[in-house]
Formats: C-alpha cells, sequence, structure tokens
C-alpha cells in the first residue's frame, strides 16, 4: 500500500519513473484538448496529414497521443519496483532515440511518417531519449541505495 511514508522512501529510480509516466500521461490527454492542440479539427487517426499540434508546435495524431496515453500508463505502472523502473527508462530512452533516428530518415510528407513527426518532435525525441537513458543509468548505478 502507498502510504504517505511509503512515498517519501520511493527512490529516486521509481520516482523518476513515476514523474516520466504522469508527464506522458499528462501530454496524451492534452493532445486531445481543442485549444491546448491547434489545429484540431484536422487531427487524423495516424499518418502525416494530420496538422494538429500539441501547444501549437508538435505534430501529433489520434494514434500519437494514445502511444502518449500508454507511455505514461507504463511508467507508472513500472515505478511500483526499481528493476521496472531501470526497464522503463533505459528501454523508453532506447524508443525515444530510435524514434528521432527515424524522424531523421523519414520525410515529412512520405507515407512511412505515421506517427506523425516534424522537426519539433524530432529533437523533442532525441532530448526524451537521452534524458530517459541518462536517468536509467544514473540512477542505477551500483552503490545507489533502492528502496523496494
Amino acid at each position: 500500500m502507498n502510504t504517505p511514508a511509503s512515498n517519501r522512501t520511493r527512490s529516486p529510480l521509481r520516482q523518476a519513473s513515476l514523474i516520466a509516466g504522469v508527464v506522458f500521461l499528462l501530454v496524451g490527454l492534452l493532445g486531445f484538448i481543442p485549444g491546448v492542440t491547434t489545429n484540431y479539427d484536422t487531427m487524423e487517426f495516424a499518418g502525416h496529414q494530420s496538422e494538429a499540434l500539441l501547444l501549437g508546435v508538435f505534430q501529433v495524431s489520434i494514434l500519437h497521443n494514445i502511444v502518449h496515453l500508454l507511455f505514461g500508463v507504463a511508467g507508472i505502472a513500472a515505478a511500483r519496483t526499481a528493476s521496472a523502473a531501470r526497464a522503463f527508462l533505459i528501454g523508453g530512452g532506447v524508443v525515444y532515440l530510435l524514434l528521432f533516428v527515424y524522424g531523421l530518415i523519414v520525410d515529412h510528407d512520405d507515407d512511412g511518417n505515421f506517427v506523425p513527426l516534424n522537426t519539433a518532435d524530432n529533437w523533442l525525441h532525441l532530448a526524451l531519449g537521452l534524458g530517459l537513458l541518462t536517468l536509467g543509468v544514473v540512477l542505477s548505478r551500483p552503490g545507489r541505495r533502492e528502496h523496494a
């Protein structure tokens, strides 16, 4: 059972997973809110044709938002144990770095751009990939004290 006392003893690794999960969940929800997402009426299920922009910057689709929601749920669930949190952070970092490379390879107007991705998304994916990977590695170094 999570009590206020147990939250104070949650390891930094598990806290990072929880925070990342909550942020991804929030981003996924915000992607479905008109106004926060501009050009909302042009949102497609998937593909580069979606002109919806989260915060007026990041191109999103219904699928893109659902992936953020699922990633958020995974991060929150992974925060239950240090090993799951580590796997989420490192695995998520690798996924986002692969998305960055994918975004560099696939042209914005290409039918292969099913996510969809724009330049702002690419840079964000690089930052997220490096950030998640770094958190997962640094916070799980040997000698770090872990709490269950």
